[in-house]
């Protein structure tokens, strides 16, 4: 049986390993106290910060579409709502 932090190391190797590729998604997380964030896969400071989710949903999608990658809304709980996929068919 696996533990939570064995998942834990296999999901941050799982970043690590896209990080500065053209695989890396972005994440739409909470930041600070009544802040959302823009985080790029395997980076640990935000690409972009706003006070409001849906400035961020809206920069976060943007970036997305143009890397031709992905994009995962957070809730307030950190657990994924949705998800947009801008990659190429």
């Amino acid at each position: 049986m696996t533990n939570k932090s064995d998942k834990q190391n296999d999901r941050d190797q799982y970043f690590k390993e896209r990080a500065g590729t053209d695989d890396a998604r972005f994440h739409v997380v909470p930041h600070d106290e009544d802040n959302w964030a823009v985080k790029i896969e395997g980076k640990e400071e935000p690409a972009y910060t706003s006070g409001s989710k849906s400035e961020a949903v809206k920069e976060a999608k943007q970036m997305a579409e143009e890397a031709k990658t992905m994009v995962y809304i957070h809730g307030d709980d950190g657990k994924i709502e949705r998800q947009h996929n801008y990659m190429e068919s």
